[in-house]
């Protein structure tokens, strides 16, 4: 077990507490994050008290990545819509492009994303994902010159490898990056910015792709060319992660940060597969986001069978649904700022499964209007399974992280069944699929509101990243004196979270690593 342990990039609690007394500032962290190098997911370095104006710069360009992979997975819905037009292929053969894009999800983050994070942090996991992302974006030029079907599959499949490497990386980053009690706000207002890029993207597939006849030998050029102006910009992109300001934060970082919240949180170090809330956020993603790529493959097609409208008017209609998709993500972001997130998760599971059904029973017009409706509700489902799921995860925080983001993966097999139901049932009745779904991630809205209420309100109530005093809550002296936020030297203090927050102020139980 000692060998095992050795070879693991997971430090263990041991390694922790042996660098207690000689921990760097939050400080040293933005400091060394300037620096193009590595980072050591053993070793402590400061991250773990970062405040919101030390993280406002790197969470800002990480929010980048996810607004292009959000107008990648737009025009992936698109591009769904362009094959069964153009190839004459069935909804069930068309969700093979899922099938690929979402299966890379499955492999990617539990090979060589995961192990690219943990050894050699954040940066490079960053760059590695863009640079697979492009590579596969170049891939489609043959792939549209030639129409094959199969060749698509196999680009998307790479675009998807690059796409969960940089999930594998910029979720959890985003999480952790900053004071814990902004955990999701951070994360679903970056989800926000995604939304636009999905918004953008049906909007510009529903002129470039549908405005040439099927018929015509060019029909699918500006496929080519969309896909190489993203290639060219996701590497120049690469190029700017390579020099930017990365403060790494590592799992030793998480732990630190995890056993100075236990006082409010009951943290207690324990092995990965012991933490029930992460098993059960894992069934939540995957069936949460199988069901939601599901609706959104399906929209289009929904649009044109059940209300009759022409592929480019039900491309404009799925672009207004995923405005009201970025909405939601936005409203929830505010909210989240008032609103204890695990309540937030639960009234939002509930709508999505009340307005599917309608979805169900109800055609025409309408029909289309709940399913718009199912957008809103559904939008801040994958952040808040994702940050509830890591939180209190310690040292296991970026393998725990992986498995959520493997999860994804879902979205490999729901669309595939949806479309059979199609093919089979009709439009109406194949949402009965995503709805089971649904119904999987509700469950987990019940269990965090139940069973891990006391844990997530805990991080809730931490004040690790403020300013009190002059000095940052959680952060650690340095040379024998405290820093805050622009280092300056301000007492030979050293402030950690001890208590829970009463008047605004972080109360003291004694506890110190």
């Amino acid at each position: 077990m000692d060998g095992v342990r050795r070879r693991s990039h997971v430090p263990t609690q041991d390694d922790v507490i042996a660098q207690a007394g000689r921990r760097p500032s939050a400080v040293n962290a933005v400091q060394e994050g300037k620096k193009l190098k590595t980072a050591d997911n053993k070793g402590l370095t400061g991250a773990s008290a970062l405040t919101a104006r030390q993280s406002l710069l790197p969470c800002a360009l990480v929010t980048i990545l996810f607004w292009l992979w959000g107008f990648a997975y737009g025009l992936l819905d698109t591009l769904n819509a362009k094959f069964q037009a153009d190839l004459n292929v069935t909804a069930a053969r068309a969700g093979g492009l899922q099938a690929a894009y979402f299966g890379a999800y499955f492999i990617g983050p539990l090979t060589w994303a995961g192990f690219v994070v943990r050894k050699f942090g954040f940066r490079w996991t960053f760059i590695t994902g863009l640079v697979v992302y492009g590579i596969g974006a170049l891939c489609f030029w043959p792939s549209a010159k030639f129409k094959s079907f199969g060749g698509f599959c196999a680009s998307l499949f790479i675009v998807g490898g690059g796409l969960s490497t940089l999930e594998t990386s910029a979720d959890p980053y985003l999480a952790i990056c900053g004071p814990p009690r902004l955990s999701e706000f951070r994360l679903e207002t970056a989800q926000g910015f995604q939304a636009i890029g999905s918004v953008i993207a049906p909007i510009v597939a529903a002129h470039a792709f549908f405005n040439v006849d099927a018929t015509d030998p060019s029909s699918l050029t500006n496929v080519q060319w969309t896909y190489l102006a993203i290639a060219v910009f996701v590497f120049l992109l690469a190029i700017v992660f390579y020099f930017a300001p990365i403060p790494e934060v590592t799992d030793a970082d998480m732990a630190l940060q995890a056993e100075q919240s236990a006082s409010l949180t009951g943290f207690e170090d324990k092995p990965l597969w012991q933490n029930k809330k992460l098993i059960f956020a894992v069934a939540a993603q995957f069936c949460y986001v199988g069901a939601q790529v599901a609706v959104a493959s399906q929209f289009i097609s929904y649009g044109k069978e059940v209300v009759g409208l022409s592929s480019k008017d039900a491309s404009n209609r799925y672009a207004v649904g995923q405005g009201v998709f970025a909405i939601g993500r936005f409203t929830s972001a505010g909210l989240l700022l008032y609103v204890k997130p695990r309540y937030i998760m639960l009234v939002s599971a509930i709508g999505v499964m009340v307005f599917t059904i309608l979805a169900i029973v109800l055609h025409g017009e309408a029909g289309l209007a709940m399913l718009t409706v199912v957008l809103f509700f559904e939008s801040n489902q994958f952040p808040l399974i994702l940050t509830t799921g890591i939180r209190g995860l310690g040292r296991h925080t970026k393998t725990g992280s992986s498995l959520i983001v493997a999860a994804i993966s879902g979205g490999a097999f729901f669309p595939a069944m949806t479309g059979l139901a199609a093919d089979r049932w009709g439009w109406n009745i194949c949402m009965f699929v995503p709805l089971i779904g649904f119904i999987v991630s509700t469950a987990y809205g019940v269990y965090i509101n139940t069973v891990s209420a006391k844990e997530l309100d805990g991080f809730r109530e931490s004040k690790i990243g403020y300013v009190e005093g002059g000095m940052v809550v959680g952060d650690v002296k340095n040379g024998g004196m405290g820093l805050d936020e622009d280092g300056a030297r301000k007492g030979s203090v050293t402030y950690v979270e001890m208590g829970p927050v009463k008047g605004g102020r972080a109360g003291s139980s004694g506890r110190e690593l």
